[in-house]
C-alpha cells in the first residue's frame, strides 16, 4: 500500500510497541463526533517533542483502509466506545508528511509539485479505472474520486507550517504552498470530498498569508487548547501512574517537566517524563530538538522590555503578554510579545488564558533559558546575577542595610523600564533582584494565604538545599517602612502557612519610601513554639 493515500499501520505500531505508551486515542473519540461536518477541519497545533507525530499515524492507522488495526486499537480507550467499529479502517486517507517531502526534494521550489504528483501518482494506482485522462490538480482528482465512487476522504497533514517557518523568505514556494492549501480546503468544493481535515504543526494557521486558504479550520493551540487539552500532552495523573509504575519521586517530575495549562489540565512534556521515568535522569531533554536553536536569537532581539520579561519570568514571576500581534510566522516579529508568544508556541513559555500571562513552566525550561541568555549577547546578565547573588546572600547574613543597598543597585541599574508607582511595582522589582534564589529555591509563592491574610513572597528551598536555606516570608510596603512591614508579617502570623516545614524560617519586610526614593529591609528568625 502507497506511503501517501491509504497508508499501513506500522508508524503506529511502532509507537505502542514502546516501552511507555499512553493512550491518547480519546482524540479519534473527538475526530469522530465531528467527521463531516463543519467542525471536521481541525488545525492541533503544539511544540516539538509533544507527539504531533504519533497523533497523525494513529488517525492514519484508525481510519485508512490501508490498515488492518482492529486488534491493534483493541483495549485501548477508543475500542470501547460504541462507534468504534463504525468508521475503523473504513476511508480514503491521504498522509502528507511536509517535512518528508521538504528533506526529500532536491530543489524547494519543486516541494508543492513533489507533494501533487506523489499523490496523484498513487491514486492512479488504487484506482486505475476512474483515471483514464490526465489529472493534474489534486483536489479535481479527489472530486473525481467522490462522484465516481461515493467515497470522501480524510486528509491529514503533518508539519503543515514547515514551509511557513522554514522558507519563510521564499515568496515563490509560500505562495506555490498556500495555493495548495486553498485549492485542497478553500470553499464548498472541499466539502464535497472531504470527511475530516486534520493539520499539525508547531504554529497555528490564523495568520496573513494563511488565512484566507484555510478560515475554516478550528484551532487548537498552545494559547487555548478547548476540547484537545489532555491530549497535546501528557496530563498529570497519567504521569502521576507513570511515577509509580517507575518508582519516581513525583514531586519532583512535577517540578521538572510540569507547568503547561491548558483548559484545565495540568500538561507534562511527554518526551521529557518518558526520558526521566527510563532514564531516572532529571535533565533538560531538549537538546534534543532544533527549537532550541530558534530561541537564543529569539530573546536577543532588541525589543523594549524584552530583557526585563525574560528575567522576570527566570525568576518565577508571569509577564502580561498581548498574543494577538504575533501573525504566526517568523519574518513579522516586531516587538515583545510577538517574541513571547512565538515561544509560547515553541513550548519554551506557558500561558495562562485566564490572565493573559506568560511565565517559565517548570525547571526543565528554566534551565534552558538560563543557558541561552547566558550567551555572549547578555555578558549583563552575568553581571546582573552576581549582583542578585550578592542580595541573597545578604539576605541570608540577615543584613537588612546591605539588602535595601543591593535591592535599589539593582533597580537603578538593570531593571529601571520598572518605575515605583505602587507596592505591586515594588514586587516586581524584588521579584527580578531575587533571581539568583531560584537556583536554590522552588518558584516564589504569591499571596499564600495565611492565618490572617496573604504573605506577599513565600521563598521554599529546594530539598536538597534545605539543610543550607532557610524559608523567605518577605512582606512587602511601599511609602512605608520596613518596621510595618515586619510588623504585619507577626501580627497577621504569616508562618502558620509553612507550619509544617520543618527548616529554619526567616521573616523578611522590605520598604520603599518614595520621598527619600530609598529602600529599608529588616530581617527576623522566626522562633517556633516548642
Amino acid at each position: 500500500m502507497g506511503r501517501f493515500v491509504n497508508p499501513d499501520n506500522s508508524a503506529f505500531q511502532v509507537a505502542l510497541n514502546s516501552k511507555i505508551y499512553v493512550d491518547k486515542t480519546g482524540l479519534i473519540e473527538y475526530t469522530n463526533s465531528v467527521l463531516d461536518t463543519t467542525d471536521a477541519y481541525i488545525c492541533n497545533s503544539r511544540p516539538r517533542r509533544f507527539g504531533k507525530s504519533y497523533a497523525a499515524n494513529m488517525l492514519a492507522a484508525y481510519y485508512s483502509k490501508g490498515a488492518d488495526s482492529e486488534k491493534m486499537f483493541s483495549g485501548l480507550q477508543i475500542s470501547k466506545e460504541a462507534d468504534f467499529r463504525e468508521h475503523l479502517n473504513k476511508y480514503d486517507v491521504i498522509h502528507i508528511d511536509i517535512q518528508w517531502f521538504l528533506a526529500n526534494c532536491e530543489d524547494v521550489d519543486n516541494v508543492v509539485t513533489l507533494i501533487t504528483d506523489s499523490v496523484l501518482s498513487e491514486l492512479r494506482e488504487i484506482y486505475p479505472d476512474i483515471f483514464t485522462w490526465e489529472v493534474s490538480r489534486l483536489p479535481d482528482a479527489l472530486s473525481i474520486v467522490r462522484e465516481k465512487t461515493g467515497q470522501k476522504f480524510i486528509i491529514i497533514i503533518d508539519e503543515w507550517d514547515v514551509l511557513i517557518r522554514d522558507a519563510a523568505t521564499n515568496g515563490k514556494v509560500q505562495e506555490a504552498y498556500i495555493n495548495f492549501l486553498r485549492g485542497m480546503f478553500k470553499g464548498t468544493e472541499p466539502t464535497k470530498y472531504i470527511q475530516l481535515a486534520y493539520l499539525t504543526g508547531i504554529l497555528p494557521v490564523k495568520k496573513e498569508k494563511t488565512q484566507s486558504a484555510l478560515n475554516n479550520f478550528d484551532e487548537f493551540t498552545m494559547l487555548s487548547a478547548s476540547n484537545l487539552a489532555p491530549y497535546i500532552g501528557f496530563t498529570e495523573d497519567e504521569v502521576e501512574k507513570l511515577s509509580k509504575e517507575y518508582h519516581q519521586d513525583f514531586d519532583k517530575v512535577k517540578r521538572w517537566y510540569d507547568g503547561y495549562l491548558l483548559k484545565d489540565y495540568q500538561i507534562y512534556n511527554p518526551r521529557a517524563v518518558v526520558g526521566v521515568m527510563l532514564k531516572g535522569e532529571f535533565k533538560s531533554y531538549w537538546f534534543e530538538t532544533a527549537s532550541y536553536e530558534a530561541v537564543t536569537p529569539l530573546i536577543n532581539m532588541n525589543y523594549d522590555g524584552l530583557k526585563t520579561a525574560i528575567i522576570e519570568m527566570l525568576s518565577g514571576a508571569n509577564v502580561k503578554v498581548d498574543t494577538a500581534t504575533f501573525k504566526n510566522d517568523t519574518v513579522n516579529i516586531h516587538s515583545k510579545d510577538d517574541v513571547l508568544t512565538y515561544m509560547i508556541h515553541l513550548g519554551y513559555l506557558g500561558y495562562d488564558q485566564y490572565t493573559k500571562t506568560a511565565f517559565i513552566p517548570n525547571e526543565e525550561i528554566r534551565q534552558e533559558l538560563t543557558v541561552a541568555v547566558e550567551s555572549r549577547s547578555w555578558n549583563e546578565m552575568l553581571m546582573f546575577q552576581q549582583e542578585s547573588e550578592r542580595l541573597l546572600d545578604a539576605t541570608l547574613d540577615m543584613d537588612g542595610v546591605m539588602v535595601g543597598t543591593q535591592i535599589e543597585k539593582i533597580h537603578n541599574e538593570y531593571i529601571s523600564v520598572i518605575q515605583y508607582h505602587n507596592e505591586n511595582s515594588l514586587s516586581s522589582v524584588l521579584t527580578i533582584a531575587y533571581l539568583s534564589a531560584m537556583q536554590y529555591y522552588f518558584k516564589p509563592i504569591r499571596k499564600l494565604p495565611t492565618g490572617r491574610g496573604f504573605a506577599d513572597f513565600v521563598y521554599i528551598p529546594k530539598p536538597e538545599y534545605k539543610a543550607d536555606y532557610p524559608a523567605l516570608i518577605v512582606e512587602l510596603k511601599w511609602n512605608q517602612n520596613a518596621q510595618t512591614a515586619m510588623q504585619q508579617i507577626k501580627n497577621k502570623k504569616y508562618p502558620t502557612a509553612i507550619e509544617n516545614y520543618t527548616g529554619d524560617i526567616l521573616l523578611v519586610g522590605i520598604s520603599y519610601d518614595k520621598n527619600c526614593k530609598e529602600h529599608q529591609c529588616l530581617i527576623g528568625k522566626y522562633e517556633k513554639e516548642s
